[in-house]
């Protein structure tokens, strides 16, 4: 599913804005979002274990992450989302709380100003 993800993000012209925030090379996003995601979806904690705590808003703030951004993103995780797991219980149940977590990624409000 991650790397699903950053395929779907690389080549979606209506991903553009939240691509153009990731560096030239996606390769080592999508090593961090799959360990990620690994512990966050009951596997052993593999980002954690490496890195330690996420600290997720923390880690990017450095990102202007804003509306467009993380609809954009959402749009992303959506369809790898759908294209890669078939169960519809399980797809619901990793969905909701990856929702809330990107708007908790925003730190610019529409207008550009910073989320407080």
């Amino acid at each position: 599913m991650t790397h699903r993800f950053y395929e779907l993000m690389d080549s979606l012209p209506e991903a553009r804005n939240v691509r153009a925030v990731h560096p030239p090379s996606l390769v080592g996003s999508e090593e961090k979002f799959y360990e990620y995601m690994t512990g966050y979806l009951g596997g052993p904690p593999l980002y954690t274990d490496k890195r330690g705590h996420p600290r997720l808003r923390s880690r990017h703030v450095v990102a202007e992450i804003g509306p467009v951004e993380r609809d954009e993103w959402l749009l992303c995780f959506r369809r790898a989302l759908d294209e890669t797991i078939s169960s519809q219980a399980l797809r619901d149940l990793i969905w909701a709380p990856v929702e809330r977590l990107a708007y908790h990624m925003q730190n610019k409000a529409p207008d550009n100003k910073e989320q407080p």
